[in-house]
């Protein structure tokens, strides 16, 4: 029997990204393990379901924690009872634990995604003082490294990775076959959430935190609604800069703002919207960015790494420079108040999207998990 083991921070990470690959892997008839940690939300019990074995592993998400010496720890016991022959690893602190176990596993593939090296340009000066290290030390212990953006594909070179070890895949895949949304059920679904027919819905999915930057959008959102009245923000995701942003909203007195939370209807929200955005300061290949485009959508990024790598500039969307305000403003009054330019541009995010599907993504990542 092959054993495969799956490793991320969180098993929500695992849930979101990563089940397409594992039934890839089940239907190979290969019996598949998942070490992490529960944050919110009932992903163990969705991976489960699927017959995934779970084995709880307390990694924190920051490097300096105890937690993740008893992580650590964890990783080898398994390591020790269990032989795996393809362990693939996801999240810095994960990977970083997984791969240092290495010797445990000195026959099992080591196979690590790279989301977005948390050292990039622009970065903090202590981001590349602590990670890249961190990196640079597991490079012997990484049979393949994907990497799911340019810049990432160029650092990899720095970080001393021979060519025949990196492997570029456009993401983690996105499914482009959807099924239609009758005009009705888009009419009932407005309606429950209060949105009148006339206006532009602008859609930002993303967890709540500081580096999804939503408060760049929020602080310029009072200005956008004097240029294009009909605009409403739908804001899906937890995290915890929740709390802090209603306060704001309500302090300025911003209008047409909702906070849906959690939802497993994405696809059904993504066909009523009319605009995708993220306003990250770091990317990997963002997900929520490639099924806006999937659903025919323009969208306003930043340029950061992973987000220019799937909008272009006045093409599909507007790219726009970190703290600009004026430039992040007038890309929504162009785009909500002309549904011509939505749809071009939205037309186009569709085409381009295509190179960033399940099918194409799938065939690479078979063929990384099938080399010998």
């Amino acid at each position: 029997m092959v054993n495969v083991l799956f490793s991320a921070g969180v098993y929500r990470h695992i849930a979101v990204f990563h089940i397409p690959y594992i039934k890839l892997l089940q239907e190979k008839g290969y019996d598949v393990y998942v070490a992490s940690t529960e944050d919110y939300g009932n992903s163990k019990e969705k991976l489960e379901q699927l017959n995934v074995k779970c084995i709880d592993i307390p990694y924190n998400r920051n490097p300096l924690s105890i937690d993740n010496y008893i992580a650590y720890k964890g990783i080898t016991e398994l390591f020790k009872r269990i032989k795996f022959d393809i362990i693939h690893v996801h999240s810095p602190v994960a990977a970083f634990l997984v791969r240092g176990a290495r010797k445990y596993v000195p026959n099992g593939k080591m196979i690590y995604t790279a989301h977005g090296f948390h050292f990039f340009k622009g970065a903090p000066l202590k981001n590349w003082l602590f990670y890249f290290p961190l990196e640079l030390i597991n490079v012997k212990n990484t049979d393949v490294l994907i990497t799911i953006n340019s810049e990432d594909t160029e650092t990899a070179k720095k970080l001393g990775f021979p060519e025949y070890k990196v492997v570029h895949i456009n993401g983690v895949g996105v499914d482009i076959d959807i099924d239609s949304f009758s005009e009705e059920a888009k009419r009932s679904l407005k309606q429950a959430l209060k949105i009148s027919e006339e206006k532009c819905i602008i859609t930002y999915v993303a967890e709540f935190n500081n580096n999804k930057n939503h408060m760049f959008l929020l602080r310029n959102w009072k200005k956008i609604k004097e240029q294009a009245p009909n605009a409403v923000l739908l804001l899906a995701g937890l995290g915890p800069n929740v709390k802090m942003y209603k306060n704001y909203i309500e302090q300025e007195e911003l209008a047409d703002i909702q906070f849906l939370g959690y939802r497993d209807d994405m696809d059904n929200i993504l066909q009523i919207s009319d605009v995708i955005t993220l306003l990250s300061f770091r990317e990997g290949l963002p997900k929520s960015i490639m099924e806006g485009m999937a659903h025919n959508l323009p969208c306003v990024v930043t340029n950061t790494r992973g987000l220019r790598d799937l909008v272009d500039h006045y093409y599909n969307g507007f790219v726009i420079e970190q703290g600009d305000d004026l430039q992040l403003i007038k890309s929504f009054v162009t785009l909500i108040n002309n549904p011509v330019l939505r749809q071009q541009m939205g037309s186009k995010s569709r085409e381009k999207i295509k190179n960033f599907s399940y099918d194409a993504v799938i065939k690479e990542y078979r063929k990384v998990y099938d080399q010998k």
